[in-house]
């Protein structure tokens, strides 16, 4: 009996990833695991301190993560000469920035 390991699978994902997100090729999958973990923490983080009204320091260091993350997404994108995937990440800086200063104003 052979037990599969996550890491066998690796090529696969990048696979199904590929279409839709094409810098997958050039970073580790921890990487993209990561990065995905980061944009759910970063969506609790913004949604559930102004829903609970505890926490709100936790909204404003979730919108300078995504902020940041969009950075350098952009970063990325400009460095494999993908400009014109570039629009969507400059919107999502200003969206990230205007969250962070909302996040002040709770």
């Amino acid at each position: 009996m052979r037990v599969s390991i996550v890491t066998d699978h690796v090529p696969a994902y990048k696979e199904r990833l590929a279409p839709m997100m094409g810098w997958v090729d050039t970073v580790p999958m921890g990487a993209v695991r990561g990065i995905g973990t980061v944009e759910i923490l970063g969506a609790a983080g913004l949604l559930l301190p102004p829903l609970t009204g505890t926490a709100p320091a936790l909204a404003i260091l979730a919108a300078l993560g995504f902020l940041v993350l969009q950075i350098l997404a952009t970063a990325l994108h400009l460095s494999r000469g993908e400009v014109k995937e570039t629009g969507l990440n400059v919107s999502l800086i200003a969206l990230a920035g205007v969250a962070a200063w909302l996040a002040t104003a709770w």
